[in-house]
């Protein structure tokens, strides 16, 4: 049976020469909703579970989509605070595969990434789960760099400017049109760049639809996706965590709005929960919630021209489209505004 971007037979010779105990023959089906690697729940007959992920399908922008770092930060972090999935092997053998595979443990709770799901929850659940997010920022944010072997894994330089020479980097490449508002703002974040305070492991992209929570507890048992981890300013997730964070009434989060619902916190408390068992300053926090919302402009324009450019990598969440976008864009500029950027 043909599986899109991979070799069923040649994957499942791998698996086995890991040392992994299967009952074959293994099933490969496509899961989650995510834009970008795409990602495999791997199955034997005696409904064993396992996840695998590749890079998306088509041309990749340089450094983008990279699972062999992924696997060297799960690994870094796996005795840990921070919950994450147990690595189980990297293939990066042309025979096997003509891109890296990445086997982790398949952990097994809820995963927010639909508003039926997300629906059906209790507000009681819902607000654990919300509150579980910035307690697990606090855990990846206190990582110790040197015991981890991670104070390689990126660069040390100012981490505002690296993002903003990265993202837009990323907008030239992959804008599908012209937006002087979205070119404005930028000028003005390059303008208004803050010091860097901090050096901290930063996941790079942390949101609701890339945690995996308890069914007891709505605890956050597995932070995923972390192809974007780097080293740099902590309050820049919170930041990013904001930028997902549509509060009732906002259409920012397009089709995906479950922030909207009743139980879930406010935007201002996952950011005091963070702040108050940080310490860190509120008022810096404003400049990372309007580079957090630039960045989701930046990277859904960039989905939105992959999935023109290739449409097999449409996700099942669909497609952002330009309304959307240019939605997020106008709440970062107002956001920016009010910070005095």
């Amino acid at each position: 049976m043909a599986v899109l971007g991979l070799n069923p037979d040649a994957v499942t010779r791998w698996i086995d020469s890991l040392g992994i105990d299967f009952s074959g023959p293994l099933t490969f089906d496509r899961i989650g909703l995510g834009q970008s690697n795409l990602t495999f729940l791997v199955r034997d007959q005696q409904d064993r579970k396992w996840v695998l992920r590749r890079p998306p399908l088509g041309h990749l922008l340089a450094s983008a989509h990279d699972v062999a770092r992924e696997a060297r930060i799960l690994s870094a972090l796996e005795d840990t605070a921070v919950p994450t999935p147990r690595v189980y092997g990297l293939c990066e053998d042309p025979e096997i595969s003509d891109v890296p595979l990445l086997l982790m443990e398949f952990v097994d709770g809820q995963v927010v990434d639909r508003m039926s799901v997300a629906e059906a929850l209790t507000p009681q659940r819902r607000r654990e789960i919300g509150v579980s997010l910035p307690d697990t920022l606090v855990k990846i944010h206190a990582v110790d760099l040197e015991a981890t072997g991670l104070t390689s894994l990126a660069s040390h330089k100012p981490y505002a400017q690296r993002q903003l020479k990265r993202w837009g980097a990323q907008w030239e490449y992959s804008k599908t049109r012209e937006l002087p508002d979205l070119d404005d703002l930028t000028r003005r974040l390059v303008a208004a760049a803050p010091e860097q305070r901090e050096l901290t492991l930063v996941h790079g992209d942390f949101h609701l639809r890339n945690v995996i929570t308890s069914f007891e507890n709505g605890e956050v048992i597995a932070a995923l996706d972390w192809e974007l981890c780097t080293l740099g300013e902590p309050l820049a997730d919170i930041g990013t965590l904001l930028a997902y964070w549509p509060e009732p009434g906002e259409t920012t989060g397009g089709d995906f709005a479950a922030s909207t619902l009743e139980g879930f916190p406010s935007r201002a408390e996952l950011a005091g929960i963070y702040l108050e068992k940080t310490g860190r300053d509120p008022a810096a926090l404003k400049f990372w919630h309007a580079l957090g919302l630039w960045k989701v402009a930046v990277i859904a324009e960039g989905v939105m021209r992959r999935a023109m450019d290739e449409p097999q990598n449409a996700a099942e969440s669909g497609t952002p489209t330009v309304e959307r976008i240019d939605i997020i864009l106008a709440m970062a500029r107002d956001v920016a505004a009010e910070a005095g950027i």
